[in-house]
């Protein structure tokens, strides 16, 4: 059995550490170095966990923020990510407990 990787991705705590706030900021920068991005796909990029990136996002985003790939990216085990209850599948609420009515006690 192998240990299943996950990552976090730091993008926004890295842009507000830059002092930029809103994700329109990158659109430009990443232009001036030849990444044509819509406001929508930054937005996905800022707010989201890419699953997929294309390394000149990755060159063009550390170069903006002057910082490296690991700091973007750090890997943690998949059981560290999400220590908190599984959630529902998306589009499912949890069932509600059933209720149990206890007879109350004679005095």
């Amino acid at each position: 059995m192998t240990n299943k990787i996950e990552y976090v991705w730091h993008l926004r705590r890295l842009m507000a550490e830059a002092g930029m706030f809103a994700t329109t900021d990158l659109v430009p920068l990443l232009a001036e170095r030849g990444v044509r991005l819509s406001r929508e796909q930054v937005y996905r990029l800022v707010t989201g966990t890419p699953e997929r990136l294309n390394l000149a996002v990755l060159v063009a985003l550390c170069d903006i923020l002057g910082c490296r790939a690991d700091d973007l990216i750090e890997p943690v085990p998949a059981s560290a990510k999400n220590t908190t209850a599984a959630a529902p599948p998306k589009g499912q609420r949890p069932r509600p407990r059933r209720a149990r009515i206890l007879p109350v006690p004679a005095e």
